[in-house]
């Protein structure tokens, strides 16, 4: 017999997208606004996204609330379509409706021995999860004051300059005592390590334009948690002194370095990005693409935007990425006059975390590489 339990799905569905799949659901989708080839019939594969079947019936996926009003009647919400469940398309004049087969409910099969195990929801993703999972925890964007008096790790065992995962090190704040390896925040939490997520030196994000800092890009490299605070002590001869505070590495990514820094562990953000457009004209720049050497962004690669909270972006927001725009010389005119090309529609991106200046998006459609300074509108 199986010990199952199951979680609720962390994805919401906001008032306004769901006034307009009541809407929608009423009459259909003009058939206009599906996508050429369309199938009559789709079986949900695992694997499958909410972007990734919104694209295979509509010609804007962004506009999901279109497709998920078509079945509002058997799914009341789109991210509980399972593998397994068969999509139906039916045209009626010029409306097209979305419905599960009845004849095709979803089943699951055990296998005839005895387990106990947990049901993770299984519904379908908005997204692939892969793409962004390291993103939503081991990334931060801190401002310069944040970055310079972050925790600092000062020394290792037996003046090892190189630690691993098992290996104490010793930290201690940039003006004294920080608060993130204070005592009042070991006792507060006495039956729960303090823990601190281990970062390389920042990295600056410049605005393409104006050569502004944004924000600093700190990936986490570790974890550690706190053991002893930072704290005033009494050399050998009777001085005052400050001791730094104790660290235990309980996780390492790659050696940890004499020099990096330490900051509160974010928390693992709630996958809430939902695909949709932005309600208000936005445009921006592309500020970096992620990787090391990486020039140019292919599909489901990570992009860092000059725009954020603070712009109105938000967490499922769908932008049309644009091409840089070109300068030429007419040979075909002997002026030779200087030419500008417009910036061509080159794919569409979606954010998935924000910050208050900066926001990082995922490339779901290109067709050519994305680079640093190319441009975003709505979509």
């Amino acid at each position: 017999m199986a010990c199952v339990t199951a979680a609720a799905p962390p994805y919401p569905v906001t008032p306004q997208q769901r006034g307009t799949a009541e809407q929608v659901a009423q009459t259909g989708v003009p058939l206009s606004e599906l996508a050429p080839n369309a199938p009559e019939r789709y079986t949900v594969r695992r694997g499958d996204t909410l972007w990734g079947i919104s694209a295979l019936y509509l010609q804007r996926p962004w506009r999901w609330p279109e497709l998920w009003g078509m079945n509002l009647q058997q799914i009341r919400n789109p991210h509980l379509i399972y593998p397994g469940q068969v999509l139906v398309l039916t045209r009626v004049g010029d409306r097209a409706v979305l419905q599960l087969a009845a004849d095709t409910p979803p089943t699951v099969k055990l296998s005839p021995r005895v387990r106990a195990e947990r049901l993770r929801d299984e519904g379908i993703p908005p997204l692939p999860p892969g793409a962004i999972e390291p993103f939503l925890a081991d990334v931060d964007i801190v401002d310069a004051d944040t970055h310079e008096r972050a925790p600092r790790i000062v020394a290792g065992p037996e003046t090892r300059v190189l630690l691993a995962r098992g290996d104490r090190a010793y930290a201690r704040g940039q003006y004294g005592p920080s608060d993130a390896l204070t005592g009042d925040a070991l006792e507060a939490q006495a039956d729960r390590p303090r823990v601190l997520s281990i970062y390389r030196n920042a990295v600056a994000l410049r605005d393409p334009e104006s050569g502004e800092i944004l924000g600093y890009e700190a990936h986490a490299v570790g974890r550690a948690e706190l053991v002893r605070s930072e704290r005033e002590g009494e050399g050998p001869d009777g001085q005052p002194t400050l001791v730094p505070a104790t660290v235990q590495i309980v996780q390492a990514r790659e050696e940890v370095r004499i020099g990096d820094r330490l900051l509160p562990q974010s928390g693992r953000e709630m996958r809430l990005y939902i695909p949709h457009a932005p309600g208000a004209p936005i445009r921006g720049q592309i500020v970096k693409v992620h990787g090391d050497a990486v020039r140019y962004a292919g599909q489901n690669q990570i992009v860092v935007l000059n725009r954020g909270r603070a712009d109105g972006l938000e967490a499922g927001h769908v932008l049309a990425v644009l091409k840089d725009r070109t300068r030429l010389t007419d040979k075909t005119d002997a002026a030779r006059p200087d030419l500008l090309l417009p910036g061509e529609r080159n794919g569409l991106m979606m954010v998935f975390r924000t910050f208050e200046r900066v926001s990082y998006a995922l490339i779901l459609q290109i067709t050519d590489g994305v680079k640093s300074g190319d441009r975003f509108v709505n979509p």
